[in-house]
C-alpha cells in the first residue's frame, strides 16, 4: 500500500501535502508546531486533518506491519501463493487480513482437527467435491477405525461433515460477503430483561432498527443497558439470504448423495462458527464508530468551553453552594491570587441568612468584589436566592454568573489541588476554582481531567485511551492557540504547550521560582531537561510581557525574528513600536507579499502571519467568543410558561440536541428538529458549547424536572 496516497486520497488533500506532514511527524515535531509554523511545507493544514493524518498514519503503518507478519507466517507454513500474497497486500483494514489469515493461524483442538487426527480429511475433500456416485455410508465404510474411535459410519460422517463446517467458516471471502450482507439488511434488536421494571432505558424494551442506519447515541445507549444487564441486545442477520448464499457457493453439483449433507453443514457452519463471529465483529464496528462519533462531537464541546472568553480585571467571589457542610467562599484578585476564605450557612439546615448576607456583604467592601460565580451544584438554587437578596441591598453595581461545576469536586481533592493550595480544605479549593474558571477558563480547567468536565455523552463506556488521546490533543491545540504567559503559567497549564513534558513544565515553573522572571524566550534554554527540539517546539506558544524583546510577547517564532526586524526596518518601524501599538495597518503598506517574502528569505504564508501578529500583537483569540450572561435577577422552573423567550448558554451538545442553561438549574433540550429550519444531519452544524442563544419553552414538566425548547421561530 502507498500509505502518503491512501492518505491524501482520504483526507482530500495533495500527496505533497501529506508526504511533507508525516515527514516533520517522523522528525518529532508536534501537531501544533506543524500547523502553526510549518505551513509552507504542508500547504496550511489545520490541527484538526493533521490530528486526522496522525491517527489514520498510525493505522495504517499497523496494518502494513501486521500484513508483513501474515506474510511471514503463511511462508513459512510453506503455503503462501501469489494471489493469496496479493489479496494480503491489498487489503485495506485489519478485518481483511485476519480473514485471509484465519485458514493459516495456529489453531487450538477444535472438532475438525480432531476429525483430521482420525484421518477423515479424505472423505471431507470426497464429499465437498460432490463427485460420489456412491452412498456417503458405502464411502465412510473404508474410513471405519476402532483405534481412533470411528466406529460407526455416522461416526465417520459427522467428523467429515465438521471439517467442511469449519473450512466454509474459514473461507475469506464468504466472511467478507456475508459481513456486508449483515451490515446492509441485518437489524440490531433489543429487549427488556424484566420488562416491569422502570428505567432510563424503556424505549430500548422492544427496539429494533436497521444495523446501516442505527445512530451512534442509540448504540452507547444499548451497551450500556446491556452492561447494566436491563438490555438483551443482538444482531438478527438476514440468514435466508445468507444461508442461499453459501449454497451457491458450496453446492456447485446436484448430486442426491452429497447435497442433503452439504445443507445441512452449511446451516450448521454459517450457525455455530460465522454467524457469533459476524455478530461480535459487527457489534464491534458500530462501537467503534459510535465511540469515534461521540469523541469527535466530546472534543467539540471541549474545545468550545475551553475556549470561552476570560472575564479580565475583576475581583470575583466564588462561591460553591451546599446545605449541611455550608457554603465556601473563595475572594481572588484579577490575577487569580486567593484573598479571602470563609464559610457561610446560608441554607438548610442552619438557614442563616441574614449572617451570611452580613459576611459577604463585608467580603464585598473589603476587596472590591464586582462580580460573583456560584456553583451550580447542589443547594445552588436555594444560594441563588440569597445572591439576588443580597444585590438589591448594595449601593455598588455586583453582578453574579452561574459556573458549571463540573469537575470541581475532582479536582479539589486531587493531587495538584492538594499541591496548590496545601492549607485549604476541599471545599476552599473548589470555590477558589469557581472564581478562577469565570476569570480564564482555560488556565482553570486545564488542571480537571477532560472526561470529568460534563461535555460529553457515554464519556465513562468508551475506549478510555483513545478518548484521552483525543481530549489531550484538544486541550493542546487551545493552549497554544492562546499562548502561555511563561511568568504566570502553572505546571498543568504549561505541559499543554507544544514538545513541553509534564517534568519540564514543573522545571520551568522551578526555574522562575528560582531565578525570578523570564526576560526573555532564550532563557528557556536554561531550564533543566529543555533541549533545542523542545525549544524549537514550544517557544513561538510562549509569552513574555515587559520582556527585553516585544517580539517575544507574539506568535512569532523566534526563528523569524530577523525577518521580522527586517520586514519592520523595511517599514520604518523597531520592534520596541509593538509596545504602542503603532503597528496596526501595517498590512495596507505591503503591496507585493511574494516579492517581499523572497527579499526576506521567507514564505509567503509566514510572512502574512507575521505581519499578522504584528498588527494585533498578544490578541487572545477568544475574544471572538460569546460572553458568559451575567444575571442580577433569578428565574425559578415554575416561572416559566409555554412561549416565553429566553436568553440562554448552551452547556451541552449531543448527538440529538443541545442542552441550554437559561438560568433555572434545570438545562432545557433543544431536540435536533428545533434548532433551525434547515435540515442539519447533526447540532454542531449550527450551534456549539457556550454559544449565547434564544430559544422559546415548548413545555415544562416540573416533576420530572423536563424542559423542551425550541429556537425556532424566534423572530
Amino acid at each position: 500500500m502507498d500509505i502518503i496516497t491512501t492518505l491524501a486520497q482520504e483526507l482530500q488533500i495533495k500527496p505533497s501535502q501529506a508526504d511533507a506532514a508525516v515527514k516533520l511527524i517522523d522528525e518529532g515535531n508536534t501537531i501544533p508546531f506543524i500547523a502553526r509554523y510549518r505551513k509552507e511545507a504542508t500547504g496550511s493544514l489545520n490541527d484538526e486533518v493533521l490530528r486526522q493524518l496522525y491517527e489514520r498514519l498510525n493505522y495504517l503503518r499497523s496494518l502494513e506491519e501486521k500484513k508483513q507478519q501474515v506474510l511471514s507466517s503463511i511462508e513459512e507454513q510453506g503455503k503462501l501463493t501469489d494471489e493469496l500474497k496479493a489479496q494480503i497486500e491489498a487489503a485495506q483494514t485489519l478485518v481483511v487480513v485476519d480473514d485471509l489469515y484465519r485458514p493459516y493461524r495456529p489453531k487450538r483442538r477444535t472438532r475438525a482437527t480432531i476429525a483430521k487426527e482420525k484421518g477423515l480429511e479424505p472423505l471431507a475433500n470426497l464429499i465437498r467435491l460432490q463427485l460420489t456416485k456412491k452412498t456417503l455410508e458405502e464411502e465412510a465404510q473404508s474410513f471405519l477405525n476402532a483405534e481412533k474411535e470411528v466406529t460407526t459410519t455416522e461416526d465417520a460422517i459427522s467428523g467429515a461433515c465438521d471439517i467442511i463446517a469449519e473450512a466454509i467458516s474459514d473461507e475469506a471471502d464468504y466472511r467478507i460477503r456475508i459481513r456486508e450482507m449483515t451490515a446492509k439488511k441485518g437489524m440490531i434488536l433489543s429487549s427488556a430483561k424484566d420488562p416491569k421494571k422502570d428505567s432510563v432505558y424503556e424505549m430500548y424494551y422492544e427496539f429494533s432498527e436497521g444495523v446501516s442506519k442505527i445512530a451512534g447515541h442509540r448504540i452507547l445507549a444499548l451497551n450500556r443497558g446491556e452492561s447494566e444487564k436491563i438490555l438483551t441486545v443482538k444482531v438478527e442477520a438476514p440468514q435466508e439470504d445468507i444461508i442461499r448464499y453459501l449454497e451457491k457457493q458450496v453446492i456447485t453439483k446436484n448430486n442426491p448423495h452429497t447435497t442433503p449433507v452439504l445443507k445441512t453443514v452449511i446451516a450448521d457452519s454459517y450457525q455455530r462458527l460465522i454467524a457469533p463471529a459476524i455478530e461480535r465483529e459487527i457489534r464491534s464496528h458500530l462501537t467503534e464508530t459510535a465511540e469515534d462519533g461521540a469523541i469527535r462531537v466530546f472534543g467539540k464541546n471541549l474545545e468550545q468551553l475551553l475556549m470561552q472568553p476570560p472575564i479580565v480585571n475583576q475581583v470575583v467571589l466564588g462561591w460553591d453552594p451546599a446545605f449541611r457542610t455550608g457554603c465556601k467562599i473563595s475572594v481572588v484578585d484579577p490575577t487569580g491570587k486567593v484573598l479571602d476564605t470563609t464559610v457561610i450557612y446560608p441554607t438548610a439546615p442552619q438557614n442563616k441568612v441574614e449572617e451570611s448576607k452580613t459576611i459577604i456583604k463585608k467580603l464585598i467592601d473589603k476587596h472590591h468584589v464586582t462580580l460573583i460565580s456560584l456553583g451550580n451544584g447542589t443547594a445552588s438554587r436555594e444560594s441563588e436566592m440569597v445572591i439576588v437578596d443580597l444585590l438589591k441591598e448594595l449601593h455598588n453595581p455586583v453582578q453574579y454568573v452561574i459556573v458549571n461545576e463540573a469537575g470541581a469536586s475532582v479536582y479539589s481533592a486531587s493531587k495538584l489541588a492538594t499541591e496548590e493550595f496545601p492549607n485549604f480544605d476541599v471545599g476552599q479549593r473548589s470555590a477558589t476554582s469557581m472564581a478562577r474558571r469565570l476569570q480564564d477558563p482555560l488556565a482553570e480547567l486545564v488542571k480537571i481531567d477532560p472526561k470529568s468536565i460534563g461535555v460529553g455523552q457515554y464519556q465513562h463506556d468508551m475506549n478510555q485511551k483513545k478518548l484521552s488521546e483525543a481530549l489531550s490533543g484538544v486541550v493542546e491545540d487551545c493552549v497554544n492557540k492562546v499562548g502561555v504567559d511563561l511568568n504566570t503559567a502553572s505546571a498543568s497549564l504549561l505541559e499543554y504547550i507544544s514538545g513541553i513534558s509534564k517534568a519540564v513544565a514543573k522545571n520551568i515553573v522551578a526555574y522562575r521560582e528560582e531565578n525570578g522572571r523570564f526576560e526573555s524566550r532564550s532563557q528557556l534554554l536554561k531550564v533543566a531537561k529543555l533541549g533545542p527540539k523542545a525549544y524549537e517546539q514550544c517557544a513561538g506558544f510562549t509569552r513574555i510581557s515587559n520582556g527585553k524583546n516585544p517580539l517575544d510577547t507574539t506568535a512569532v517564532h523566534p526563528e523569524s525574528y530577523k525577518a521580522a526586524e527586517k520586514l519592520l526596518d523595511k517599514l520604518g518601524y523597531t520592534a520596541q513600536d509593538l509596545t504602542t501599538g503603532s503597528l496596526k495597518g501595517i498590512s495596507k503598506k505591503i503591496s507585493d507579499y511574494k516579492k517581499l517574502a523572497e527579499e526576506l528569505s521567507i514564505g509567503e504564508i509566514t510572512l502574512r502571519d507575521i505581519v499578522k501578529e504584528l498588527e494585533k500583537p498578544a490578541r487572545d483569540p477568544r475574544e471572538d467568543m460569546p460572553k458568559p450572561i451575567l444575571r442580577s435577577d433569578v428565574l425559578e422552573m415554575k416561572d416559566l410558561t409555554e412561549g416565553m423567550i429566553l436568553k440562554g448558554t448552551v452547556r451541552n451538545v449531543i448527538d440529538f440536541g443541545v442542552f441550554v442553561d437559561i438560568g433555572v438549574h434545570q438545562d432545557g433540550l433543544v431536540h435536533i428538529s428545533q434548532i433551525c429550519d434547515r435540515f442539519i444531519k447533526h447540532p454542531l452544524e449550527a450551534v456549539h458549547v457556550g454559544d449565547v442563544v434564544d430559544v422559546k419553552v415548548m413545555s415544562v414538566d416540573v416533576a420530572k424536572k423536563r424542559i423542551q425548547l425550541t429556537m425556532k421561530g424566534i423572530s
